[in-house]
């Protein structure tokens, strides 16, 4: 049986904009700078990869690793094999000052690792958000973790925020997936896709419909018969990561319905 799609409220031709780990072309993913900026550029959805570290707390990152964007004394190796408190100190914006001289400001060095609580709290109600649980399989419990973080934030049951669902979860496990629609089975849930061609994609459409409410195909793997093969299947489509304007007038071309991008300016201008 499919489900129903989530109600989207979106004129046609305006996919709503995800920002990418938050506006990470300007400014480190996935910290306040980034997400504060993000919302400056009117972005309809702010993103959060999760990790658990070693004490259970869900922390905002995108790699399973601290190596590539968390800097100080300790601060590498995985993100499970730590604690929040070995974590707390850890810079989440001295990489990108080093990496992008030409955009590094001096308060990114003072950036730190966000827990999803810590994010919640501070944008609820003046944002929307869209999580995606990483790596759950060597996390167990991180489906548990994030609804009760939800429920304790009320946004268990995604409310309606200004005609689009307050929270959307996303992942690349369908069991994943499938645990989220068992705890809380209000959540609009979309499965992200790995790399493949259309038609691969479209040949697993019927099982996604099953469980979830959309699916985050690769831009590259979007066409026209997609499209048309998720709208049969009462599926959404928000490809990820896109950043050149030429890719999103292709996408908003064939009717997708959202995008992830880290230049949440480009596609809001389209728009």
């Amino acid at each position: 049986m499919m489900l129903a799609p989530p109600d989207f409220d979106h004129a046609e031709g305006q996919a709503i904009v995800i920002a990418h780990r938050g506006a990470s072309a300007y400014a480190p993913e996935h910290t306040f700078a980034a997400y504060d900026m993000a919302l400056e550029l009117g972005a309809d959805y702010i993103e959060q990869d999760l990790q658990m570290t070693r004490d259970g707390v869900l922390v905002v990152m995108h790699d399973d690793t601290l190596d590539r964007t968390a800097r100080g004394e300790g601060c590498s190796g995985r993100v499970i094999e730590r604690t929040l408190a070995e974590l707390r100190h850890c810079s989440a914006g001295r990489w990108y000052n080093e990496e992008r001289p030409a955009l590094a400001k001096a308060a990114f060095d003072e950036e730190r690792i966000p827990t999803l609580d810590d994010v919640i709290a501070r944008y609820a109600g003046r944002s929307r958000f869209y999580i995606e649980t990483k790596n759950p399989e060597e996390a167990p419990g991180m489906e548990e973790a994030l609804v009760a973080l939800l429920e304790k934030h009320g946004l268990a049951d995604a409310p309606d925020r200004g005609g689009l669902p307050a929270v959307i979860i996303q992942s690349f496990s369908a069991e994943s997936l499938r645990r989220i629609a068992e705890l809380a089975p209000a959540l609009p849930r979309v499965q992200l896709l790995e790399r493949i061609s259309s038609s691969q994609a479209i040949a697993l459409l019927p099982e996604i419909a099953r469980f979830a409410h959309g699916v985050g195909p690769a831009r590259t793997t979007v066409d026209g018969a997609l499209v048309e093969a998720a709208r049969d299947h009462s599926l959404i489509v928000h490809p990820y990561t896109v950043n050149e304007e030429s890719e999103m007038r292709r996408l908003m071309s064939l009717g997708v319905d959202g995008m992830f991008t880290d230049r949440a300016d480009v596609l809001i201008a389209l728009r």
